[in-house]
């Protein structure tokens, strides 16, 4: 029999330890490699990526003579200690940057650029330094820069971290001399994005771009007073967490996204009633955080309301922060298509 639970009477204690535990890859790159990666022969950059990125794990855990002091006074430029992917959607980047981190030795990190400053948020500057210093490798996913404070905090960062001889990867769909291009005066913050594209050598990965597949096709919500029996005859051994969409909203915008995964925990399937239109940027970009962790964990989404094609405005879909919104809305859609439809959402 399904058990019922509640997101919004849930309000995760998490400790610096619990928060440093979840920084691996997902469970859907959980087990992936080099040697399932299976690069587009008509796209040799795949291939390029694969040979790059093995080669940066053998340097992983060894001084490249990097360091403050060799970059003040060494008579050998030291080679960078970041690895930068760059490309269009649903060409394999994260599938290489976790094949990447799973062939690498340890203490190492790896979470979405979005994970990492929420990790600032929660823990301070200092002391994400301070806990990221002592690792051999970071790893950033989805590296996206949307407002100046983000692009002063992440260049102080990583520049810190590779100062103390950490190495870096990223992937991303924007060069690093471009970030921050659509969403700010990114002229104003130059000298900021220079220290950052300074830390990587940049891969072109080439292939077809998800953007021009489009999304998928929002299931129908359900009728509101159908979708718990709904849930409980689909997933009838499953954790359900029920909640009205307005309310998990209000509860969100009093925890951290930084514990949204542990929010998550001990859910299976989550029952949304009554999904709405999100008007609040702060609220949806919240939401958009919450969407990331349904989606690494596969909860599939049975819900009520408007379909998740109408979760956000369309100023937001044509704003500074499309890309983000897109990302959740496929991702939402997908879920709901594997909870109402039986669809896989990989």
């Amino acid at each position: 029999m399904a058990t019922i639970t509640h997101l919004t009477e849930t309000t995760p204690n998490v400790s610096v330890e619990e928060l440093l535990a979840g920084f691996h890859p997902s469970y859907r790159f959980g087990e992936v490699s080099f040697d399932t990666y299976r690069p587009d022969p008509s796209q040799p950059s795949q291939a390029e990526a694969v040979s790059k990125l093995q080669q940066f794990a053998d340097s992983v855990g060894k001084n490249a003579g990097g360091g403050v002091l060799s970059k003040l006074f060494g008579k050998k430029k030291a080679a960078k200690n970041g690895i930068y992917l760059d490309g269009g959607f649903g060409v394999g980047k994260t599938h290489l940057l976790a094949s990447l981190w799973h062939a690498s030795p340890g203490p190492k990190s790896f979470g979405t650029f979005v994970e990492y400053t929420n990790l600032v948020g929660a823990l301070s500057f200092r002391q994400t330094v301070e806990v990221l210093s002592q690792y051999k490798l970071v790893c950033i996913d989805e590296f996206e820069l949307d407002d100046p404070g983000d692009t002063v905090l992440m260049s102080r960062l990583m520049r810190e971290l590779s100062d103390a001889g950490v190495k870096l990867a990223a992937t991303s769909n924007t060069l690093p001399g471009a970030l921050g291009e659509g969403r700010f005066a990114a002229v104003d913050f130059q000298r900021e994005i220079k220290a950052l594209s300074d830390q990587f050598d940049v891969h072109r990965v080439d292939g077809e771009d998800f953007r021009h597949r489009g999304l998928p096709e929002a299931p129908k919500p359900l009728e509101d007073s159908n979708i718990e029996q709904f849930a409980r005859e689909r997933y009838p051994e499953a954790t359900l967490a029920v909640d009205n969409f307005d309310e998990l909203v209000t509860h969100m915008s009093k925890v951290h996204p930084s514990r949204y995964r542990q929010l998550l925990a001990d859910t299976d399937v989550l029952v949304l009633h009554n999904v709405d239109t999100i008007t609040d940027q702060s609220i949806a970009l919240r939401f958009v955080v919450l969407a990331d962790r349904l989606y690494d964990k596969d909860v599939p989404i049975i819900a009520s309301g408007k379909p998740f094609s109408d979760l956000f405005t369309p100023e937001m879909m044509s704003g500074g922060y499309q890309k983000k919104y897109f990302r959740a809305v496929s991702r939402l859609t997908a879920l709901a298509r594997e909870g109402q439809v039986g669809e896989s959402a990989a």
